[in-house]
């Protein structure tokens, strides 16, 4: 889970991508950076870090252009290096910088294929390295001209659909030219583009979520659709194109439910509302399950829960109640690059509110129950705290399976619901009873806002992954290798096109320690 923004305007570009970084900060906040083009030279600014952190002034000051493109990384596939840190840039040919979001599930054999046959460098183990430079070698295969046309651009975007597998949204630039963008053929993860009229003329802008074009004051066109590309040229012209053979709406489940913010609007559907329509059926469901319940006040867990949390209260005529107070100075559990950091944060994290639980029975209510960590963190607080029961409900149904497609969930043992059953995971967190949403009832909760909307990736609950590639093998291999490489040191020192490190601004042919 990534966050990608691509910026054309009339205008220097560098704060409208920063400003639309900052609102995409939840979906990553490992390491962040932003490329721009003035006339054929790229500047190029990325480090580990959020968004405020990576940026300064004086970084500021020197990401000169009118395009460009940005980029706030969540760790999956390779490691947590600074290396890894994105835009990714290649000289050959013409060149390119490209961003990613998803992971690439025949990354392994697209990577010997680059080298042995393609004959192409990789700086790293990232799988977007990967696919910007199947991408650049599709494309010197199409472009037989100088200058690369839209045309050229979608014939390759095409073929890196024949090669690629998993889950892919990507952004791009070439230098002198243009902007680009392409989801994949299952649409997996979001990207939608909006436009703005200025006094100079029609500014463009595409990103993961449709909050951060609003928040730059552009107006959401509409998302790409699956396999869809977009190119924007650097004096404004737009061209869309279909570039994948047998493309299908499948769009992860779990991007409702968690990842993106609820003010966003992904494929037609509100955030907000699906949201709360999970509400609606988790309290239709403790109606039937839980009858006689004796709850008395329902309290969710900050933030992502309130939405469906406040919707099972109003259905259930029960008090809705803030009884948790949240350092917003600490980033997101769930994301975080291993167990110790998750189970320590959770404490710094969130604070109970005494007067809110003492001698109460309590429905704490969070938007999914993953690792447990923070359940059974949360649950110990609040009888802490004096509550007298405490039941949990959670927003989707049990998390049994590896997300695959750009969700750090490795190893299936990390989930408390692997191999047990709930009233076994009611024992593990240590509540007095716990209710689950059913996935029928959570795709109706988002169908509801697209009836054209048939299939959703689903893997996590289901295990039956929509790329139809993902065996045991696959799974078995993929938890090694994220597990060694968060075990690996972070390089000292990286070469990036040539030059030392990637810390400070670079432009093509320049490193600047500024």
């Amino acid at each position: 889970m990534c966050g990608i923004i691509g910026v054309v305007a009339k205008q220097p570009v560098n704060q409208t991508i920063y400003d639309g970084l900052t609102v995409l900060q939840h979906r990553g906040q490992d390491a962040a950076g932003i490329l721009t083009c003035q006339d054929e030279r790229l500047f190029l600014r990325k480090d580990k870090g959020l968004v405020k952190d990576v940026f300064h002034t004086r970084h500021m000051r020197q990401l000169l252009g009118n395009m460009g493109i940005g980029h706030v990384r969540y760790p999956t596939a390779g490691c947590d290096s600074s290396a890894e840190a994105q835009p990714f840039y290649v000289n050959a040919p013409f060149g390119i910088a490209m961003a990613h979001n998803g992971n690439l599930t025949n990354a392994d054999e697209l990577r010997e294929a680059v080298v042995a046959v393609d004959r192409r460098h990789l700086n790293t183990n990232s799988d977007s390295e990967v696919l910007m430079n199947i991408f650049a070698h599709e494309l010197a295969a199409t472009a037989k001209n100088n200058r690369p046309t839209a045309d050229d651009i979608f014939a390759a975007i095409a073929n890196v659909h024949k090669r690629a597998k998993g889950a892919y949204v990507v952004v791009g630039l070439i230098a002198g030219e243009g902007v680009l963008a392409f989801r994949d053929p299952l649409g997996i993860r979001p990207v939608c583009y909006g436009r703005r009229e200025t006094e100079s003329g029609t500014e463009y802008m595409v990103a993961s979520e449709s909050v951060a074009i609003e928040a730059c004051e552009f107006e959401l066109v509409r998302d790409l659709k699956p396999g869809e590309a977009i190119f924007i040229s650097n004096d404004g012209e737009v061209s869309l194109k279909q570039c994948a053979e047998n493309p299908q709406y499948s769009p992860c489940v779990f991007e409702y439910v968690y990842l993106a913010r609820p003010d966003s609007i992904i494929d037609n559907v509100s955030v907000y509302r699906a949201r709360m329509r999970m509400g609606e059926n988790l309290a239709a469901k403790i109606k039937r399950e839980w009858a006689d319940h004796d709850i008395d006040v329902v309290i969710p867990i900050p933030d992502t829960a309130r939405t469906s949390a406040l919707e099972i209260a109003v259905n259930l005529n029960i008090k809705y109640r803030e009884g948790f107070v949240k350092n917003r100075y600490i980033a997101r559990t769930f994301i975080m690059p291993g167990q110790a950091k998750r189970k320590r944060s959770v404490r710094q994290k969130l604070n109970a509110i005494e007067l809110e639980f003492r001698g109460k029975n309590v429905l704490l209510v969070d938007d999914s129950i993953v690792r447990g960590t923070t359940s059974s963190e949360i649950i110990r607080m609040a009888r802490e705290a004096g509550a007298k029961k405490v039941y949990m409900a959670s927003a989707a149904p049990p998390v049994r399976y590896p997300n695959v497609y750009g969700i750090d969930m490795p190893s299936a043992d990390e989930f408390v619901a692997h191999n047990r059953d709930i009233k076994e995971i009611c024992q593990e967190i240590g509540a007095d009873d716990l209710l689950y949403q059913d996935l029928d009832d959570l795709t109706r909760a988002v169908r509801a806002g697209n009836s054209n909307l048939h299939r959703f990736d689903c893997s996590c609950f289901t295990g039956e992954y929509v790329t139809g590639d993902i065996d045991n093998g696959y799974l078995d291999a993929l938890s090694d290798k994220r597990n060694n490489s968060k075990l690996e040191p972070e390089n000292q020192l990286e070469v990036e096109g040539g030059m030392r490190r990637s810390r400070d601004i670079v432009a093509v042919g320049l490193y600047n320690d500024e």
